[in-house]
């Protein structure tokens, strides 16, 4: 494996983090506050960031280089550390067009939708004209296995009827979403993992109900928000359906790979960034008449916390270097491994920088109870801690089966 950049991966880490100390840090404390009493409104700057990106070239970084002229170039080993740039700054992702969701579901209608379907919804989602939802977990069933899902999607003559309840579905909230993907069942009578299937839906079409925002350790997450949904008889048309009826799992798996990628080289940004504040605050705070660097106990916890960021590091870039080569089935076992270290690892480093800072690691006046929630949350989406250990387990010890 060579974990080399090219001059031009090189560059663009650099691009990018020029763009982000010149434009984007100076407002982070600004767009903190502004997100808390503006509720479900965007930064009145953040447009205009996104036109300055555009313009430099900085835009949809993160589509791997075989989706041809959708593609900036650059393989899933090489928009890593961008992703990584892009962590350690709560809305940079949104700048460059490069967030969660609408990653995924760009990548999920540009592998998988009709020229149709890429017209209507990829091409402004590319442009950044919408937002977007991916709608999956439901709070009836776990939706950790999702054979469980049962939102039905039924077709009657050209059209296809939806109905069922969604929660934490991710951007729901955003006053630009247009659209969401629907994970649900087309055949409940078929072979377990070919019942589900995916769909395209306006998110102004009747029969959708938001019932409620959902709050993350008591945080709306304003303006992108994680909505409760409700859907009774919503129609769309047969044209829809991404790929075809039974197909939800399959691309399910095709979207979850690459995004479980950027992810975790999101929370190895956070965890950088706690690890850089960790250091700055034990150089500069007093305790017991020394400056807290000179205690052999913080001393320690910077050392094991750099090991720690460097390991889970190199593992993702492991991993998105597998993806490039492979493809994301090959590439399951690392995948799972960094979806089980990697957030744990953010929680734990992040947690000793809340804890050198005192009290005010836990205020507003750093980014580290933000960068906890996130990387404690993320132990939980995308499938939780136990799923991955659970299959990564069984496909270890399958390789000794006699």
């Amino acid at each position: 494996m060579n974990f080399e950049y090219t001059q031009e991966t090189t560059d663009l880490i650099e691009r990018v983090d020029q763009f982000m100390k010149k434009h984007l840090f100076p407002h982070e404390n600004k767009v903190n506050e502004f997100c808390k009493n503006n509720l479900w409104e965007n930064y009145p700057e953040m447009e205009h960031w996104k036109k300055l990106a555009k313009s430099e070239g900085l835009w949809n970084l993160f589509l791997p280089k075989g989706y041809g002229n959708l593609s900036p170039g650059l393989s899933n080993l090489e928009y890593a550390p961008l992703a990584e740039k892009m962590g350690s700054l709560a809305y940079a992702s949104e700048v460059f067009n490069c967030s969660a969701p609408d990653t995924g579901n760009m990548e999920t209608i540009a592998k998988y939708g009709t020229e149709e379907q890429k017209e209507k919804w990829l091409k402004p989602l590319m442009n950044g004209e919408i937002r977007s939802a991916f709608l999956m977990t439901e709070p009836a069933v776990a939706s950790s296995d999702a054979t469980n899902i049962e939102t039905s999607i039924e077709r009657d003559g050209d059209e296809y009827v939806i109905n069922g309840r969604k929660w934490w579905s991710s951007g729901a909230m955003n006053p630009h979403c247009k659209v969401y993907i629907i994970m649900g069942k087309t055949d409940f009578s078929a072979p377990k993992h070919q019942q589900q299937s995916m769909i395209l839906v306006p998110a102004n079409t009747p029969g959708i109900k938001i019932l409620r925002p959902m709050e993350v350790f008591g945080n709306v997450d304003s303006p992108e928000g994680h909505a409760e949904i409700e859907l009774i008889n919503v129609r769309v048309p047969v044209s829809n359906i991404l790929l075809g009826e039974g197909r939800g799992f399959e691309i399910a798996q095709g979207r979850l790979g690459p995004g479980r990628i950027h992810h975790c080289m999101r929370l190895i940004g956070a965890a950088q960034r706690a690890l850089d504040l960790m250091c700055i605050r034990s150089n500069q705070r007093t305790a017991f008449g020394r400056n807290l660097i000179k205690f052999s106990s913080i001393r320690q916890e910077i050392a094991k916390s750099e090991c720690e960021i460097q390991q889970a590091r190199l593992l993702t870039l492991a991993a998105a270097d597998k993806i490039d080569r492979f493809g994301a089935k090959e590439a399951k076992n690392l995948i799972a491994m960094i979806k089980i270290t990697v957030p744990q690892m953010a929680c734990t480093v992040i947690d000793r920088a809340i804890q050198i800072h005192g009290g005010m690691g836990v205020s507003q006046d750093t980014p580290l109870a933000k960068f906890y929630v996130y990387a404690r949350t993320v132990r939980l989406a995308d499938g939780p801690d136990e799923v991955h250990m659970f299959q990564l387990g069984r496909n270890l010890a399958k390789e000794y089966e006699s």
